[in-house]
């Protein structure tokens, strides 16, 4: 079985995180544009960020529905960044995933990818008692997404993949402070509402088990080896 380099980055800002990304994926890159290509790994990085509005690739600016000076004196960062979908929210109480895998070892498929991500979600919440699900057309995942006026969103995803090799992820919101949601268009969907595992349960679930269940789930889902003891600089 292929092996899964885990590593939990704890609390970090926005840009070094998504450096990171970036080291990872091109040190794979690197790997294949050498010709070695079976020498390529696979990472997963957890991270918790301070708040932070980033916008993908096909989002729109006006769906920040604060001034800039406004989010400033909030404290909340910004960043346009390469991934795919629209506007969305990180920040203290959210578990963001950003897996780094080479798809070409497991198979070259985005949409069955995102679909994969969504069923580690959709497990890691049925472990809680809660029923996700997708939404058709909508990437992510949701709280009774077929009924009218009840449609909630309790993950985002966004990814970018270069020579089958992914990073981005997406975002959990587990113990999240969802008043953020408020100043923005999430996702770029309109009259559809966020919610959190802390909200849907009516108490706040232990971080770090969640974490623990969420990445047992990932790793049979996607059929790798956990191998939690990797540290790099």
């Amino acid at each position: 079985m292929q092996q899964l380099f885990l590593r939990d980055l704890g609390k970090m800002s926005y840009q070094p995180a998504w450096d990171y990304q970036e080291k990872l994926l091109q040190e794979n890159l690197a790997l294949k544009a050498s010709g070695n290509k079976e020498a390529t790994r696979h990472f997963f990085l957890l991270v918790e960020h301070p708040p932070v509005y980033t916008l993908g690739k096909s989002g729109l600016m006006e769906h920040i529905l604060i001034d800039e000076d406004t989010r400033i004196q909030k404290g909340i960062e910004f960043f346009k960044t390469n991934r795919g979908g629209d506007i969305t929210y990180h920040g203290p109480g959210q578990i963001v995933g950003y897996p780094i895998l080479d798809l070409e070892k497991i198979y070259t498929d985005i949409g069955k990818y995102l679909r994969n991500l969504e069923e580690v979600i959709i497990r890691t919440m049925a472990y809680y008692g809660l029923k996700g699900e997708r939404s058709p057309g909508e990437t992510g995942v949701w709280m009774d997404p077929s009924i009218p006026g009840r449609e909630r969103k309790i993950c985002a995803m966004g990814v970018r993949c270069s020579r089958w090799v992914t990073m981005h992820g997406f975002a959990f919101n587990v113990n999240t402070d969802l008043s953020y949601f408020d100043m923005i268009i999430p996702c770029g969907i309109r009259q559809k509402s966020v919610t959190s595992l802390e909200l849907e349960l009516g108490k706040k679930p232990d971080m770090e088990e969640v974490k623990q269940v969420l990445t047992g789930e990932f790793e049979k889902v996607f059929e790798l080896e956990l191998n939690r003891n990797w540290h790099q600089d």
